[in-house]
């Protein structure tokens, strides 16, 4: 009976096909890193328009490899903070003034407990 009988495959587990004969696209690897040392190594299709800068895995840009030096020569502005555009607005002064006022409301039951 065992050799009368049909065995089968299931779907998915095992391809047919063999690389016998398969010719890839050439490929550049790219190296990429961002200010907190990652490297990241990303193959590129010859011939594709390869990125200056790329996502890295923390959120911040990564440069290629080797065009680091070039980042320095430009000129960015400092990044604007909450506390520095809340400066523009008010002195301290006047802030210390306002948070005492507000901390009176609140012991004072104005404003709601949101806990």
């Amino acid at each position: 009976m065992a050799e009368r009988s049909l065995r089968g495959m299931s779907i998915g587990a095992k391809s047919l096909e063999s690389d016998d004969n398969v010719d890839f696209a050439a490929r550049n690897d790219v190296a990429y890193i961002c200010p907190k040392g990652h490297r990241t190594i990303l193959p590129f299709a010859e011939g594709a328009e390869v990125p200056d800068e790329w996502e890295c895995r923390c959120g911040l840009v990564a440069r290629r490899e080797g065009e680091q030096d070039q980042e320095g020569d430009e000129i960015t502005k400092p990044t604007r903070t909450h506390w520095d555009m809340l400066l523009e607005r008010r002195s301290e002064d006047e802030l210390k003034t306002l948070l005492d006022k507000r901390l009176e409301m609140h012991r004072e039951g104005w404003i709601p407990d949101y806990e």
